[in-house]
């Protein structure tokens, strides 16, 4: 299973917000490029990146620092936050990054969602953020009452390949990850389903690992890295 240590960005720093809360949040480091420079000589494979100002504001706004996260990793990243036309995620794409997630937009998009599947590819992902068992839009401030699992899978019909599913309940918690729900998603998706939210030990992904019989192709991890529960080397060649 495939671990991606979280970086997330606000005003170019790296922090970490509880439950998607922006009045609570910690910063963590200061230069983004370093970090993500450390994750990868750790052994990361692929790091995860969030811009969470441009969650907000609707487009991009760190774009700097993902751009020094990609030269100085040297592995592949994907990055979601703000991005909600195919001429913004085309913008990314040319700074190096690899994939690039869609998540509020694909909810009011309707059928018009396909041309972001069939133009990227495996470079488009699917970000489906649950509270409850429901879709959460607006930088997670707001309940759309849409079925999450049953928007994964009309992505699915329009072409989507890969999912990362987030419970906002388990994020930055530290409480362990929402296993039935991965379990829903991962049973029922024929893509493939990056799991988000909630990790806090290496038995944490041990478990998410055997979910649905090793379908979760991997786990995203944030705050457990940061407290010092355990470091992405360990993460990366836990047994």
């Amino acid at each position: 299973m495939l671990i991606l240590p979280a970086i997330d960005l606000r005003d170019g720093k790296c922090v970490r917000l509880i439950q998607g809360d922006y009045n609570r949040e910690t910063i963590y480091g200061e230069d983004p490029g370093q970090m993500a420079a450390s994750f990868a000589e750790q052994g990361a494979q692929y790091i995860h990146v969030v811009d969470l100002d441009g969650a907000k504001a609707g487009k991009p706004q760190n774009l700097h620092a993902i751009e020094s996260i990609v030269k100085a990793s040297g592995v592949p990243v994907e990055v979601g936050g703000g991005i909600r036309s195919l001429e913004t995620a085309r913008q990314l794409l040319d700074l190096g990054v690899s994939r690039v997630i869609f998540g509020t937009r694909l909810l009011s998009m309707g059928d018009d969602a396909r041309a972001y599947f069939e133009t990227l590819g495996e470079q488009a992902v699917a970000g489906i953020d649950s509270r409850d068992g429901r879709v959460a839009v607006t930088g997670w401030t707001e309940d759309s009452g849409v079925d999450a699992l049953d928007f994964a899978k009309q992505l699915e019909e329009k072409g989507a390949r890969r999912f990362i599913v987030t419970d906002i309940a388990t994020d930055g918690m530290l409480r362990g990850p929402n296993l039935p729900m991965l379990e829903s998603f991962a049973t029922t998706l024929s893509g493939a389903v990056i799991a988000s939210g909630g990790v806090s030990s290496l038995d944490d992904l041990k478990a998410i690992e055997s979910v649905a019989g090793g379908k979760i192709e991997g786990a995203i991890v944030g705050k457990a890295i940061y407290e010092g529960r355990f470091t992405v080397a360990q993460a990366v060649g836990r047994p």
